[in-house]
């Protein structure tokens, strides 16, 4: 075999070996199908063969597939044993975890998922920050500062995007949040068509949260709404509240979030805007910890249907297409 052959490579094919489907093998390695289907094409490209035969309606092994299958397992089983035998500390190490946040609430998804998470491994550790956005979580993944993070995975750089993997996690419903002394802090909800003549602040100011700042920009745009002058965020509880206060314009959250002093959160309908919450990390990454982040959102996301998609709503087509490919369905339509 090459002697670049990684053994990555190697476990993407066992994988879909195994499953004979690129989806559920996905899902088995937490990485995304892209990734998955981009590793075993360098796999062939590498061994000089088709390991696979793919219609739209079935996956077989080829006979140079069935002749690699048992080599690869054994290749495998040699692999961690050495690294169980050698490396025992580094499963037992703690995963760092960002929660894409800088305050805690009682339905925010990163929350729930890290509460779940604790509970079914109690002998691991979940060392969780609040570093409080996506795009700074990136360039600390990527510099092997950081296993995991929470996020808005469509809105990073697409360079960004091909170095990380991603689990679709949730559909949150956007909201906004304003100093319930404004205009529209007495609506039960609010049509984005009432918010005209109100800029909605997108938290442009923020390097961190480039992501959300695009999903509020593409949102803004097409109802044509006008964003707020980018300022300084705010960390913390109290100082959202005196921010809210200064400033005076709604700003775009999700609901479900904690409750910040002499604000309000109201929803927004007609349509329902949602942000895809993903779990993002480093592709071939192995360690226990999360394997039992991925297994709470999946048992979270069952139960309560975190990736159903309401009537009516409104999700960026790039984001609907990392639902659908978690779902093995056509990407639905971005309005």
């Amino acid at each position: 075999m090459p002697r670049d052959l990684h053994p990555r490579l190697l476990r993407g094919f066992v994988a879909t070996a195994e499953t004979l489907h690129f989806g559920r093998a996905a899902e088995r390695l937490y990485v995304a199908q892209q990734a998955l289907s981009r590793d075993v094409r360098t796999l062939e490209g590498l061994l000089g063969d088709t390991l696979f035969v793919r219609t739209t309606r079935s996956v077989e092994l080829t006979p140079a597939g069935q002749r690699l299958l048992p080599r690869a397992r054994r290749l495998l089983a040699l692999h961690d044993e050495i690294l169980a035998e050698a490396g025992a500390g580094a499963a037992a190490r703690p995963l760092l975890l960002d929660l894409n946040s800088d305050v805690t609430g009682p339905d925010l998804t990163a929350d729930r998922v890290l509460q779940r998470a604790r509970a079914a491994w109690p002998e691991g550790e979940l060392l969780a920050r609040f570093h409080g956005g996506l795009a700074a979580a990136a360039a600390e993944l990527l510099a092997h500062r950081l296993d995991a993070s929470f996020g808005r995975f469509a809105g990073l750089p697409a360079p960004v995007r091909g170095q990380l993997a991603q689990l679709p996690v949730r559909l949150e419903r956007i909201s906004v949040m304003m100093a319930d002394t404004h205009p529209l802090a007495r609506r039960p909800v609010l049509r984005p068509a009432e918010l005209a003549g109100h800029p909605v602040d997108i938290c442009a100011g923020n390097p961190a949260t480039t992501e959300w700042a695009d999903l509020g920009a593409r949102l803004l745009r097409e109802h044509g709404l006008a964003a707020a002058e980018p300022y300084v965020p705010p960390v913390g509880l109290d100082e959202t509240a005196r921010y809210l206060a200064r400033h005076g314009d709604p700003m775009l959250t999700t609901v479900g979030g904690p409750k910040i002093p002499g604000s309000v959160n109201v929803p927004l309908v007609e349509p329902v805007p949602l942000c895809l919450v993903s779990l993002v990390h480093r592709p071939g990454e192995r360690h226990p910890g999360l394997r039992a982040l991925a297994a709470a959102a999946d048992e979270l996301g069952t139960a309560e249907s975190w990736l159903s998609r309401p009537a009516g709503s409104w999700l960026p087509p790039a984001d609907a297409e990392l639902v659908a490919a978690a779902q093995n369905t056509a990407p639905a339509s971005g309005g």
